[in-house]
């Protein structure tokens, strides 16, 4: 899996970091997301499929 992140896109409002912790966070003084890494582990798959399906902005994208 390879995620790809628009940042611009992004509206801050933290479900990717609740539904994968180990892939995402958020800057402290906007709420943006950040990336981790663009290439997670099996293990965590399934998480980062549920943070891109309930992202309100659509800033991610995955390549399976």
């Amino acid at each position: 899996m390879h995620i790809e992140f628009d940042e611009p896109k992004c509206v801050a409002a933290g479900q990717c970091v609740v539904a994968a912790p180990e892939v995402f966070d958020q800057r402290d003084e906007d709420g943006i997301a950040i990336l981790l890494t663009e290439n997670p582990t099996a293990d965590l798959h399934e998480g980062v499929r549920e943070a891109a399906a309930i992202c309100p902005a659509a800033a991610i994208r995955l390549k399976e």
